[in-house]
């Protein structure tokens, strides 16, 4: 599994303040899903070598392919059982039906959130200030000059 990136984070969740055990659930429901895209679906480029000449870096990449095909490609790094395991999870996997449930997921976490960030934003109404009628005045009122 991979590590997750706080970009990823930040672009899937949001900039806001999960602290409930229903944010919680859902967090770990949306980077269920998310791995299964990043895993599966998402090429990614290795860095292969990067040569510094003077004030300039020269880095050469291995072309994109996605975690779960460099770990079929490497099988002295993975066991047989574990290749089949990956290819019927990539077969069960709809990209499309996985992305809708993740946004699904994620309204549903903005709408707890913002629920309770209203809920705890709003003071109590203060108390109108009362004025006093034209005939309680203390002062006589007088003409500008």
């Amino acid at each position: 599994m991979e590590q997750k990136n706080w970009a990823v984070v930040r672009q899937v969740a949001g900039y806001h303040r999960y602290d409930t055990d229903a944010e919680r659930l859902l967090l770990n429901r949306i980077w269920a899903l998310q791995t299964l895209m990043t895993n599966f679906f998402e090429p990614q480029q290795k860095l292969i070598s990067k040569v510094r000449h003077g004030a300039k870096v020269t880095k050469k990449y291995d072309t994109a392919t996605t975690p779960h095909q460099r770990a079929i490609r490497h099988p002295q790094k993975i066991t047989k059982k574990a290749t089949i395991t990956l290819d019927r999870t990539y077969a069960k996997i709809n990209p499309a039906a996985v992305q809708r449930e993740i946004q699904a997921l994620t309204s549903e976490l903005l709408t707890l959130t913002t629920a309770k960030a209203s809920a705890r934003n709003t003071p109590p109404l203060p108390a109108l200030p009362t004025r006093a009628s034209r005939s309680e005045a203390t002062n006589r009122t007088t003409r500008a000059s």
